[in-house]
C-alpha cells in the first residue's frame, strides 16, 4: 500500500547576501521509497525543480553540519537551531535555501509516525520493489554496453 505525506513550507531563495525571496516548498515522502525524501521548489517564472535526497540526511542536518556531494545541510545558527540552510549543487552551480526549522521538524515527524527510521526495509514489499528495480537498471545497462 502506497502511503505518504507532505507539507508545504516557505523557504528563502538566497539569490546573494544582498537579495533573497520567499517561495514554496513542497516535502513529500512516500513508503515507496521509504529512504527518501522529495523537495519540490516553485521557483518564479520556472517549471517546479523536485530533489531526492536521504531523509536521514534531512534528520541530520535539522542539528547537525552534513551532506556530501550535491546536497549539503546546515543549521543556520548552531546555537538557537531555529532555521536550517539547504545548499544543492550541480556542478558549479548551486542554490541557498533557507527555511524555519519547526515545520521541517514536523514534517520529519510525520514521517516517522508513518515509518520508523530504522525500519524502512521491514516495509512490506520493499525488497521485492528493490529488486526489481535493480534488474531495470542492470537490464539496461547491458542493453547500452
Amino acid at each position: 500500500m502506497r502511503e505518504s505525506v507532505q507539507a508545504e513550507v516557505m523557504m528563502s531563495f538566497l539569490v546573494s547576501e544582498e537579495l533573497s525571496f520567499r517561495i514554496p516548498v513542497e516535502l513529500r515522502y512516500e513508503t515507496c521509497d521509504p529512504y527518501a525524501v522529495r523537495l519540490t521548489f516553485h521557483l518564479p517564472g520556472d517549471a517546479p525543480v523536485t530533489w531526492a535526497f536521504g531523509r536521514e540526511l534531512l534528520i541530520d542536518g535539522v542539528g547537525r553540519a552534513c551532506g556530501d556531494g550535491d546536497v549539503h545541510i546546515a543549521p543556520a545558527d548552531p546555537d538557537t537551531l531555529g532555521e536550517v540552510l539547504i545548499r544543492l549543487q550541480v556542478g558549479s552551480d548551486h542554490a541557498l535555501f533557507r527555511s524555519g526549522t519547526a515545520p521541517i521538524v514536523a514534517f520529519l515527524d510525520r514521517t516517522d509516525r508513518l515509518v520508523p527510521l530504522g525500519q524502512e526495509r521491514s516495509l512490506d514489499g520493499f525488497g521485492t520493489s528493490l529488486d526489481e528495480a535493480l534488474d531495470r537498471i542492470l537490464a539496461e545497462e547491458q542493453s547500452a554496453g
